[in-house]
């Protein structure tokens, strides 16, 4: 009877597909203990489709060679031998009864996992080749945790230990040969490439892979597709050809490669990369096809091969012995008697055609025979004395010795990660037609540690020499950002970074950068530089005459301030303006007081006063000179004219008032530009590139305009008072400083705006100070030194009689006219 449904169920598709039970010498073994083993030695994707007569003998009998091997050594097992079961696996309905009967013992299966009692045929199995098969038959293996070792399915998915707990691998992954695919690609700078694919997991898991591991590489899917049976491989080859590829990566097993290969030749497809997978990586049948070297490059990625001591003398020695023996009660499928166990003329391939066989997975196969004898002799505890006499070994305890394999093999370390997986160490092998040897390893890949060499200088271009174009679009000059065309970012324009900005290709190609606050950068530019900061120093050579000179004004106001108190009661200090002239001297005085805040860091509160104090209290000053000229115009000129207006204006002191009136409404307007439009300090870092101007600002230009207009109106208001003043007597007459002292004015703050307004840098601050004491020495050389002049060097001038005889010549002048 049956402990459950599955066990019943498995019984009887067993019985019904095993119709026959075949000895073969070659493909069983008698021992101890027995390991499973399956190959293709034939190959068939489907039932119609003809068994190749060609066969693939080469890791057959690398199995049958490392079990030898075992059996006749003396440290590894001894006194327990091995045996094998070999099973020649040739498409997908022929196999089931295959993997059956290794779950089975004596035409029954049971499934008990963790079970103490009940047997298998094996120990655990050697295979099998591709992914989509391990898939496929692993379960049948994981509910006993019989111990599953693959020598070539590659595939990631078998990686997930919760679904396979007791699959494990002696070949790198698909994520491995996708890394190292991706690092060739990188290596010669393409980035425009198409992935062949089939239908079937090794390929899709490859391509999954792949999309995955391009992100944020730079490289550009630009073609994909899977080969399937009736694909018109020269239409996609055609297509690759108008897409301008010229990178190819075939990702398939070996048959759907060999076709589309084939097909490349057939057109007449040259000068192209191909990048193959390891399923046909180093493939015989391939290598040999006429015209393989006109197709361009072929990269093959594979692992590393190691020449197997003692192989070949196995191989001479083994095909020395008799035939095969025939199966005769043998009832198969479509394809007759030449699958699972019955090699139909193996014996008329020679050992010299088993070598010349691809050698990608021998050492996988040497690998995963060796893994199984070295779990078992720690599952016997087996010693230098022998091995203990446990009749049988649970598979769960030979897994847990199987993933705690830690040994050395031919100078290569066997061992598993927790995923069951082993060390990567794969090679990039180079096609060479016509040359010996065919295949040469030109780079190498691990990832124990991560570690990728390649000698271009071994690889001969079909291109003259030269590393062949496959890009969607020629890389940008240094400098230089991508603008994006389509969805594929390889495809792109090229944009020159503008002044100021840079562009960093190593963190992104598609933007350019600002320079932060303090830096710059020339057009094209890969990063910033530190500006310099400029600003008016007070140990600045000319800075320094500047604060001399107006010192020295602020000195000489003092000391004529000094001489007119002094002689206050004389002709000359009266005729000048008497009171109003120290309040003249005193806002000249203070109005260069502001020139002091040009120099040094720009702070707020600099920014508000050194352009206020000049502007406000140099108002004053020519208010002062406009009242007193229209006075003297009043008393020569209108007095006699208008005797009520005269004689208002002195009794209400008509120039003070004045003078208050539109002081007052100045201050208003200074004051509505502090508090709306004040001037604040601001780096200037567009005049130059490589400077930062720290300097201040006008503020609000309306406020700016509005302030400096009432000092204009006034200045023109003073002009056209010393005008009509101009024929009085000469010792009132004021023409001539007045209009001194404003041209003056004029040709400074004139000179000053047309540099402000077209020339940049830290002396035009400079500039509009020296327009600042300029005005100030206009006024005090015009209208106060030359009365300074008079009191001290010419007393003489400064008497009453002097200045009466002045006025009555003015008078008599007058009248004659």
């Amino acid at each position: 009877m049956c402990s459950s449904p599955l066990n019943c169920l498995l019984n009887f598709v067993f019985l019904f597909f095993a119709k026959h039970d075949c000895e073969a010498s070659e493909f069983t073994l008698q021992g101890d203990y027995i390991i499973g083993g399956v190959f293709s030695v034939h190959s068939a994707a489907d039932p119609g489709i003809p068994i190749h007569k060609t066969f693939t003998l080469s890791t057959f009998e690398v199995m049958r060679f490392a079990v030898e091997e075992i059996n006749n050594s003396s440290t590894l097992l001894p006194n327990v031998s091995i045996g094998y079961k070999i099973f020649d696996i040739c498409y997908y309905i022929q196999n089931l009864p295959s993997y059956l009967d290794f779950i089975s013992l004596n035409g029954q299966i049971k499934v008990e996992p963790n079970s103490k009692n009940y047997r298998h045929n094996v120990i655990g199995l050697v295979g099998p080749y591709g992914s989509e098969e391990a898939l496929a038959v692993a379960p049948l293996f994981m509910m006993d945790l019989i111990p599953m070792i693959s020598y070539a399915a590659s595939s990631s998915t078998l990686s997930n230990k919760l679904l396979y707990p007791s699959f494990l691998r002696t070949v790198p992954t698909n994520n491995n040969e996708i890394q190292l695919i991706i690092q060739i690609i990188q290596w010669f700078g393409w980035n425009w490439v198409a992935f062949i694919g089939s239908n079937d997991e090794y390929s899709q898991n490859g391509l999954d892979l792949f999309r995955q591991n391009i992100n944020g590489t730079g490289i550009c899917l630009a073609y994909t597709t899977e080969l399937e049976t009736i694909s018109d491989n020269e239409e996609i080859l055609q297509r690759i050809e108008s897409l301008n590829i010229n990178v190819i990566i075939v990702f398939t097993l070996e048959n759907y490669a060999r076709s589309f290969i084939r097909s490349a030749i057939k057109i007449n497809i040259k000068d192209k990369v191909w990048i193959a997978g390891d399923a046909w990586s180093m493939d015989s049948e391939l290598s040999g096809v006429p015209g393989i070297g006109q197709i361009g490059t072929i990269f093959g990625v594979s692992e590393i091969t190691l020449n197997l001591i003692g192989f070949k003398d196995f191989l001479y020695q083994s095909r020395l012995k008799t035939e095969v023996a025939e199966c005769v009660n043998c009832e198969g499928g479509p394809v007759g008697a030449t699958c699972n166990q019955v090699c139909e003329n193996c014996t008329s391939l020679s050992p010299e055609a088993i070598l010349n066989e691809s050698p990608s997975f021998s050492f996988a196969v040497y690998s995963a025979v060796y893994t199984l004898a070295h779990a078992l002799h720690h599952s016997l505890n087996c010693s230098a004395m022998g091995c203990s006499k446990i009749q049988y070994i649970p598979p769960y305890l030979l897994l847990q010795n199987v993933k705690r394999s830690n040994f050395t093999l031919q100078n290569r370390d066997i061992e598993y990660d927790m995923n069951g997986d082993p060390p990567a160490s794969l090679s990039v092998v180079l096609w060479r037609p016509h040359k010996t040897p065919f295949f040469q390893i030109v780079g190498t890949y691990d990832t124990h540690p991560v570690q990728f060499t390649l000698n271009s200088y071994l690889i001969p271009w079909y291109q003259n020499g030269t590393v062949p174009f496959s890009n969607c679009s020629v890389e940008c000059d240094t400098g230089s950002a991508r603008v994006q065309q389509s969805i594929q970012k390889c495809c792109f324009q090229c944009k020159k970074c503008e002044a100021n900005t840079y562009i960093n290709t190593t963190v992104d190609r598609y933007t350019c950068v600002p320079c932060k606050e303090g830096e710059w950068s020339e057009e094209q530019s890969t990063f910033c530089r530190t500006r310099s900061v400029v600003y008016l120093q007070y140990r600045d050579p000319l800075c320094v005459l500047f604060l001399l000179s107006s010192g020295s004004f602020i000195v000489l106001s003092i000391g004529v301030i000094i001489l007119f108190a002094y002689n206050y009661n004389t002709p000359v200090v009266r005729s000048a303006g008497g009171g109003m002239c120290f309040l003249m001297l005193l806002s000249l005085s203070v109005s260069n007081i502001g020139a002091f805040f040009y120099f040094g860091v720009p702070q707020p509160v600099n920014c508000a006063l050194r352009d206020t104090l000049f502007i406000f209290f140099y108002t004053i000053c020519l208010s002062c000179m406009a009242a007193r000229s229209f006075q003297i115009v009043c008393i020569f000129k209108m007095a006699a004219k208008f005797p009520k207006v005269y004689s208002w204006w002195v009794r209400y002191n008509g120039q003070w008032l004045c003078l208050a009136v539109y002081t007052a409404l100045h201050f208003i307007a200074c004051g509505v530009w502090l508090l709306f439009g004040r001037p604040k300090p601001y780096n200037d870092n567009t005049s130059f590139n490589d400077q930062t101007i720290l300097t201040c600002g006008i503020g609000t230009t309306f406020t700016y305009v509005f302030v400096w207009s009432f000092l204009w109106f006034l200045s023109v208001v003073c002009f056209c008072f010393s005008y009509m003043g101009k024929d009085l007597p000469k010792n009132y007459n004021e023409a001539k400083s007045i209009t001194f002292s404003l041209v003056l004015f004029y040709m400074c703050w004139i000179t000053y705006f047309t540099a402000y307004m077209m020339l940049r840098g830290q002396y035009i601050q400079l500039l509009s100070a020296a327009a600042q004491l300029s005005s100030s020495y206009g006024i005090m050389f015009s209208f106060f030194i030359p009365r300074s002049f008079i009191i001290i060097f010419q007393p003489q001038k400064n008497t009453p009689a002097y200045f009466q005889t002045s006025i009555q010549t003015y008078t008599k002048t007058i009248s004659k006219m």
